[in-house]
């Protein structure tokens, strides 16, 4: 099996849906913050391993609180997936923590500063030139 084979992309949706469900309403850790999605999951053509990539809406350390809170539960969180997704093998999750949602909002915030910018500089040209 290829790993972006149809077969392996309908398995990664419905782990990765599974996965969000389980994390929103079936862990009670309070380490694992409230805003905490599944952005992407990739499981291994073997059905062995899956990596899920995490994004925190929140700031360093509560990032960090929710990585360690879902790798204390990934025990029950795998159990729980083997009972929903019907698979020959549960795989074992790996959290990996997605940092690409922040930094598409940093970057956009970035091109937004400069574009201000150059308007502040036309908007002095322009006064400069009326006086």
């Amino acid at each position: 099996m290829r790993k972006n084979s149809i077969k392996n992309t309908r398995i990664n949706g419905e782990v990765q849906k599974e996965l969000s469900r389980i994390i929103q309403t079936e862990i009670k850790d309070p380490r694992i913050a409230p805003m905490t999605s599944v952005v992407a999951v990739e499981v291994a053509p073997d059905l062995k391993s899956c990596k899920a990539y995490i994004s925190v809406l929140g700031n360093a350390q509560e990032c960090q609180d929710t990585l360690a809170g879902l790798r204390s539960a990934e025990g029950y969180i795998r159990r729980q997936l083997a009972h929903t997704v019907n698979l020959r093998n549960t795989p074992e999750i790996r959290f990996i923590l997605d940092q690409s949602i922040a930094y598409g909002v940093n970057m956009s915030k970035l091109i937004d500063d400069v574009v201000s910018g150059i308007h502040r500089e036309k908007e002095d040209e322009e006064n400069e030139s009326e006086a």
